[in-house]
């Protein structure tokens, strides 16, 4: 499966557009390590806690995009954004989505 922020790939020819595809999730971490960012937030430093948290919720969300496109026969997502937003205190979402198309 290719995937791609642009609206075409190179070498390649789009033969039919599928529809928008997506895939999501909301993460949290769990209360120790919360409790750990919170001191660092105090003394400053990196988050490296939620850091992990958005990256394994950016693989979850695009891995559920990749299954939605493949159910459609896709060869590619084209387009693809990210969109992330705080549910709560120590939750994210992250919502990946673009169109999935045939290739030639």
């Amino acid at each position: 499966m290719i995937l791609v922020n642009t609206s075409t790939i190179a070498g390649k020819e789009i033969d039919e557009a599928l529809g928008i595809v997506k895939g999501s999730t909301i993460r949290a971490k769990h209360i120790g390590k919360d409790i750990l960012s919170a001191f660092r937030q105090l003394v400053g430093g990196e988050l490296k806690e939620y850091g992990e948290m958005i990256e394994e919720a950016r693989k979850i969300a695009t891995a559920k995009m990749v299954k939605e496109a493949e159910q459609l026969g896709a060869d590619a997502v084209v387009n693809i954004r990210f969109s992330t937003s705080a549910v709560m205190q120590g939750a994210a979402e992250i919502l990946i989505y673009g169109t999935a198309v045939k290739l030639k």
